[in-house]
């Protein structure tokens, strides 16, 4: 046990200062630090500069803990991007935590503006992503491995073991966004035209309802 938590740790050691040192997909920093201002209203491409900072604006303990997976999905995503971090605003990188139950899916989304490096902490996954040309990329992943995802593609993970598992995944934005397919399709607002799902899944309007 002890000498699988070390290599986690050196793992997730390892994995942020690969996507540290990797080419950032947001703009370059021009100052040594520019926390967040999450409360300003002044529109921008990333966020506007407190005039001054703690230790905590660089802080989250979030992904220490296992996320709450008894819902639908059997999965709980524990985001670490700028709106938990204020200090990453202009740093270009970002982590999550994904934690699932036996069975749980990360359902198919994408990551509009990063790409998406995975480590499994414990257990094991069925990961994948799907490229332009509709060809799908998978694997099983377990303890100690690591899957990558192309920036935009649709992509997935599932626990199909018996026991629950948990990954970190790096991203190379402050700010990666993330779009469910099923919800962005289903769930928008105003709704997408029953006519528009039905056309393009080949079913009727009663199935979309």
């Amino acid at each position: 046990m002890a000498a699988a938590g070390k290599l986690s740790f050196v793992a997730i050691m390892a994995l942020i200062a690969s996507i540290s040192v990797s080419v950032s997909a947001d703009p370059d920093m021009l100052q040594d630090v520019c926390v967040a201002d999450l409360n300003n209203a002044v529109k921008m491409n990333g966020f506007a500069c407190l005039p001054s900072f703690t230790a905590s604006d660089f802080f989250f303990a979030g992904l220490a803990k296992p996320g709450l997976t008894n819902n639908s999905l059997g999965s709980a995503v524990t985001p670490a991007n700028v709106m938990q971090i204020p200090g990453l605003n202009t740093l270009g990188v970002s982590m999550a935590r994904i934690d699932f139950a036996p069975g749980g899916l990360n359902p198919p989304h994408t990551h509009p503006r990063a790409s998406e490096i995975l480590f499994v902490l414990y257990g094991q996954l069925d990961v994948g992503f799907i490229t332009t040309a509709n060809v799908l990329v998978t694997k099983t992943i377990y303890q100690g491995q690591i899957f990558t995802f192309p920036k935009g593609l649709v992509h997935f993970q599932q626990n199909n073991g018996i026991v629950p598992a948990a990954a970190i995944s790096g991203l190379n934005s402050q700010n990666p966004g993330v779009q469910v397919i099923a919800k962005s399709l289903f769930a928008a607002t105003p709704p997408v035209p029953d006519n528009v799902l039905a056309t393009s899944f080949q079913i009727d309007t009663q199935e979309v309802d």
